[in-house]
């Protein structure tokens, strides 16, 4: 794994670049990026850096070109249309002129810098002294927030002091629509170009302090809007000028600066998106932008304060004794909270909204990795994801039927809109366990919120149309005493696909089938018209949910009793071994430099896959059987997943490698924020992000749900003195703080709580009581 080490400083709440990082451009504008979960903003400088034309960005969850996918050879049933997330209009760029010198970090002399995210307030700041050639001597103030209370607007505010001159000046303000794309890559993980003759612009306006762009994506149906409006304070008069063409917008402000004496400009921009055939205009954007601009920065800046302020109440996990790792945490927090698309019609992105990585799809990562730290802490939020499940049963039916699936559906592997985007089949389509996947998050979601009124009116038919594609797929195998196999499907691991009865499928598959009983007994019970009329719509069968228990009741989990473990799939121990030794250290990621069929005819993994399947079911399996398949996958598994090292943490942890488990802990913590993967210039990891909650209160603080009771077993790794998090569980919130002496629980609010600490049942039965519990012997509680 190669690291690249970026040059900044430690600090709990802050990301700082103290000096200018030309070489970490790329890199540091993914870091810096700034989202609401609608709006995406790259960290890129406002005025641009010509050496590095790729590392701006501004993205719109949902909002994509469509494009078909050209194949060599195609298939039936081969995905056909590609969705791919656009960087929109950069409303944020700026010019600076100084009696015809333009301000650029490329030239001139920087006298000094500072760059500061804050996450407690939300804001990106940069402070800088920099002289031009000719020797004039600026001071340069800039603030940037992406507003977390009105979802299309983000602000920036700069102040300029001209330090030892007289000039004049050119403010050249723009919304632009000539960025760079993405480049034509043999990286999978990477995006592809756009066609630019896709996007093309309508309507334009220049007048007064107002800019705006309309754009027609034919592809896709989008309708975009992008509008900017200026506020200018100097102590010298002003005058305007426009600039049009056929992809920009400007206006010049020109003005007699005066040594000593500061230029202040704000800027509102906002992003409007339609696609359900209502029109967006130039009127609607300057309309908007003035009702914002009723509100000065720093209004907003306090808005922003408040609401990261109520999401750090119920979010924050507190690492004590170790900045490194609380810094990676709190980023990590910040940026899934950035990311999180709202409403129930967006999700999450692989690279969030901080890069175009991945095209900008949604993939399983949302329900396994991302959704359970919004699930205890911001379950509304949590809600929201599922919703958008729900919102694409109609695609994932149609797929099915592609797939000679009769009844049911099978979720995308790869998407934006609902249709699968994933061109390479074996390690995309055929990753059917994403059905189970997202049957397991509305499990978790319902068992901890008690949401019953989703459960009726989405989740049961998300469960249930998923758990039928199981019988379709799956089939009686006389030749293994008729139990239920499941053939040619990929695991987790994608080095290893198109195989028969993968452990972690059949598993989850199970699991899912169960459940799907269970819900439609419960609807049938609770909510009968409800079930009657899920039945109608979608053609259920009444001798259906017996048929999903048969299915289940037989489930074949390969076992191999000599080495005691869960073979990955049938073929995968018959499989030579991959050659470690001799593996060059820059042959790693080895989907860069094998070609898929050498890596698949090895015994080598990707990441996680039955120790992922472990961890998800973990009340089915004890800590010895936990131990010997940790033992003999672990050495196998290359974690060129970014997914991995968070469960292999988790399990470590455990079976009692509380060094390892550490050691993944760390990898996961500062991923991004040490570029451990040589690819955070593309974007940040958001399963990864999520993985770093799981490592800790899943992980080290051992929660686990068993029916309706959190169970805790607490350990404090080496190089932590303590960690504290609040969790939220029904009507309750629950915090633990632990160190390495004890845990104490405290009922914040809500309903009377009952927990298991080690085993032992604890009653909280009112808001403020505290109890405090002894740490055990991690193995010997666990068993």
């Amino acid at each position: 794994m190669q690291q690249q080490q970026p040059k900044l400083q430690v600090h709990p709440w802050e990301l700082v670049e103290p000096e200018f990082q030309p070489q970490d451009y790329n890199l540091n504008a993914t870091l810096f990026a700034l989202g609401n979960g609608f709006i995406g903003l790259r960290g890129a400088f406002e005025e641009g850096y010509e050496p590095e034309p790729f590392a701006d960005g501004c993205y719109l969850n949902g909002v994509y070109a469509s494009e078909p996918i050209t194949y060599g050879e195609s298939a039936y049933g081969y995905a056909k249309n590609n969705q791919r997330m656009l960087s929109v209009p950069n409303g944020k760029a700026l010019q600076i002129w100084l009696d015809g010198e333009r301000f650029s970090l490329a030239e001139g002399t920087l006298l000094d810098y500072e760059r500061r995210l804050d996450m407690a307030s939300g804001l990106l700041h940069r402070k800088l002294r920099w002289r031009s050639p000719q020797g004039k001597t600026l001071e340069l103030h800039s603030r940037r927030l992406v507003s977390l209370t009105e979802k299309h607007l983000y602000a920036l505010d700069f102040r300029l002091i001209p330090l030892d001159f007289d000039a004049e000046v050119r403010l050249v303000s723009s919304v632009d629509a000539g960025l760079a794309q993405a480049e034509k890559s043999d990286d999978p993980r990477l995006a592809s170009p756009i066609d630019s003759s896709d996007i093309q612009l309508q309507k334009t306006l220049a007048e007064g302090d107002s800019l705006a762009l309309i754009q027609k994506v034919h592809s896709s149906g989008f309708t975009l809007g992008t509008g900017a409006l200026h506020r200018v304070e100097c102590a010298s008069d002003c005058t305007r000028r426009y600039f049009v063409d056929d992809c920009r917008v400007s206006v010049e402000y020109r003005l007699a600066a005066q040594r000593g004496k500061p230029i202040q400009l704000t800027k509102y921009v906002a992003h409007f998106a339609s696609r359900d055939g209502s029109a967006i205009s130039t009127t609607q954007l300057s309309d908007y932008l003035e009702r914002c601009s009723g509100k000065h920065f720093e209004d907003y800046a306090a808005l922003q304060r408040r609401a990261l302020d109520e999401f750090w109440a119920g979010s924050d996990l507190e690492l004590r004794g170790n900045d490194t790792l609380q810094q990676g945490m709190r980023f990590n927090l910040f940026h899934l909270f950035q990311s999180l698309g709202r409403g129930g019609r967006t999700n999450i992105a692989a690279k969030g909204l901080s890069g175009d990585g991945y095209e900008g799809h949604y993939f399983w990562d949302t329900e396994i990795y991302i959704l359970p730290f919004f699930l205890y802490t911001q379950p509304q939020l949590a809600r929201g994801l599922l919703e958008y499940r729900h919102s694409i049963l109609d695609a994932a039916r149609s797929r099915a039927r592609e797939l000679a699936v009769k009844k049911g559906a099978l979720f995308p592997w790869r998407t934006i809109g609902g249709e699968e985007c994933s061109a390479y089949y074996p390690a995309g389509t055929a990753q059917f366990h994403i059905n189970a996947d997202i049957a397991y998050a509305v499990r978790q979601y319902c068992s901890v919120t008690g949401d019953t009124d989703f459960l009726r009116d989405k989740g049961a038919e998300i469960v249930i149309e998923g758990a039928r594609l199981w019988l379709e797929i799956g089939h009686y195998n006389p030749r293994r005493n008729n139990q239920f196999c499941i053939n040619e499907v990929t695991g987790p691991d994608e080095y290893t696909a198109l195989v028969d009865n993968n452990f972690y499928t059949n598993l989850m598959a199970r699991a899912h089938l169960y459940y799907a009983c269970e819900v439609y007994e419960w609807l049938q019970a609770q909510a009968p018209q409800a079930a009657a009329a899920l039945a109608q719509r979608i053609g259920l069968d009444a001798d259906e949910p017996a048929a999903w228990r048969r299915a289940a009741d037989a489930m074949y989990l390969p076992q191999d009793e000599t080495l005691g473990i869960y073979p990955q799939d049938d073929s995968f121990l018959g499989k030579p071994e991959w050659d470690f030794e001799n593996t060059p250290a820059d042959h790693y990621p080895l989907l860069l430099n094998y070609h898929p069929l050498v890596i698949y005819r090895h015994q080598v993994c990707k990441q996680a896959d039955v120790i992922l399947g472990l961890f998800l079911q973990s009340p089915e399996f004890t800590v010895e059987q936990k131990r010997r398949n940790f033992d003999y996958y672990e050495p196998r598994t290359t974690h060129d997943s970014t997914l991995s090292a968070c469960i292999h943490s988790i399990i470590a942890n455990e079976v009692g490698y509380h060094e390892k488990a550490l050691s993944y802990f760390q990898q996961v913590a500062r991923m991004d924020l040490d570029n451990l993967h040589n690819n955070t210039q593309h974007g940040i990891h958001t399963a990864c992000m999520g993985g770093t909650w799981l490592c800790l209160v899943q992980g080290f603080a051992g929660m686990r749900l068993h029916g309706d009771t959190l169970h805790f077993n607490p350990t404090i790794p080496d190089g932590l003195q303590g960690y504290r998090f609040r969790l939220q569980f029904r009507e309750s919130i629950l915090e633990l703080d632990a160190d390495r002496e004890s845990t104490r629980y405290t009922l914040v609010s809500g309903a009377p709580l009952t927990l298991r600490h080690a085993g032992e049942s604890l009653l909280l039965s009112q808001p403020g009581q505290s109890l405090t519990a002894q740490q055990a012997n991690v193995q010997e509680a666990l068993v």
